[in-house]
């Protein structure tokens, strides 16, 4: 009998929330950062960390295929004892939670920089609050219709940046490989932050409703992000020269700004206001994924209480405390670095257990 039957998710939600949450945290900064790190040659780091990733991502996928009808807990709890799962669960709910919390309060700041600079951080919280308890209270499955609809209507975003071609500099890119690998190396440790999330299959495995398509969904997700990636950097490195795209914090925004139609004016506030449905895919599913976590540990079947107690957390921690630009930097590279943790180091170690147990 399958445990969480009524909420399953098809293939395509499972690759929308997948990409989703990667393709919201730190776009719009990464051309920035590649460019620091190896100059036009950055976007060959991007290629190395796919690569990386979808590897990583296979492994998961490996280890959850272990135990089909479980969540990454359901699996420790199995092999390894109930308490192993409930701590299992505890530090999967707080990296969850940290990982919403990076994306959602790095949406308010683009929010307060480029839309509303008069209102308050603490009604923008609410504003952004409000929706996703709305869509995250409803279970896996409307996450999933969410992340679907996302998706297809941002389709028009990529033609949106073709535009800025029309004064491209393709000779920027030339030669290639101008310092070496190691630049280039430097420069996928920085897009790490930005393919991960892939974490979040240790929860949705179990839901997707045909689990051997979850290899295929995982290598396409990554894909996805890869070529979205690609696509944005090299357009950033053709249109700004190589020096003065590190002047901008986030060329992706800045490229756009030349852009002139007769019927509007200022193409990237419409692009940051409807950027907005991808930002959230950042902490909608974490969070969901977060109150998922400790429910399960709780033995509570409803996930909607340990919801209400973060959108609490997140609207009363808001009074208190705002982090910065540099500060929401300062909780990525931890985040980067937690993510290598959970999602690289943690599955490859049970990986080889699993395959010594059964021998």
């Amino acid at each position: 009998m399958k445990k969480y039957a009524y909420n399953e998710i098809t293939l395509m939600q499972f690759i929308c929330i997948l990409s989703g949450v990667q393709l919201s945290v730190g776009l719009l900064a990464l051309p920035q950062r590649l460019a620091q790190r190896a100059g036009t040659d950055g976007w060959i780091g991007l290629l190395l960390i796919w690569v990386f990733t979808v590897i990583a991502n296979l492994i998961i996928v490996r280890v959850m295929s272990s135990y089909p009808q479980g969540t990454m807990m359901d699996l420790l709890t199995h092999y390894c004892g109930r308490w192993v799962g409930k701590i299992a669960a505890v530090l999967l709910a707080l990296y969850f939670f940290l990982y919403g919390y990076v994306g959602i309060t790095r949406t308010i700041l683009y929010v307060k920089q480029w839309l509303l600079p008069q209102t308050s951080t603490f009604q923008i919280m609410l504003l952004l609050l409000i929706p996703t308890y709305t869509v995250a209270r409803n279970g896996l499955r409307i996450v999933g219709r969410y992340a679907e609809l996302v998706f297809f209507i941002s389709l028009w975003i990529p033609f949106a940046y073709l535009l800025p071609l029309q004064d491209a500099q393709w000779l920027y890119l030339l030669p290639v490989l101008k310092e070496g690998w190691l630049p280039i190396l430097s420069a996928a440790e920085i897009a790490f932050l930005s393919f991960s999330g892939i974490g979040i299959t240790m929860v949705l495995y179990p839901f997707l409703l045909h689990k051997r398509q979850a290899f295929a969904g995982v290598a396409i997700s990554n894909t996805v992000s890869m070529l979205v990636f690609l696509m944005i950097s090299l357009i950033c490195f053709v249109y700004f020269s190589p020096s003065e795209i590190k002047e901008y914090n986030e060329p992706v925004v800045n490229v756009l700004k030349n852009i002139e139609f007769k019927f509007i004016e200022r193409i990237e506030v419409v692009f940051i206001s409807f950027y907005l449905f991808m930002f959230s895919l950042s902490w909608i599913p974490t969070f969901h994924a977060s109150a998922f976590c400790v429910s399960w540990m709780l033995g509570k079947p409803d996930h909607r209480n340990p919801l209400r107690v973060i959108w609490l957390i997140l609207a009363a921690g808001t009074l208190l405390f705002m982090p910065s630009f540099t500060q929401n930097d300062m909780m990525g590279r931890w985040l980067s670095k937690i993510a290598f943790g959970f999602e690289d180091a943690i599955p490859v170690c049970l990986l080889i257990y699993l395959w010594t147990k059964k021998e």
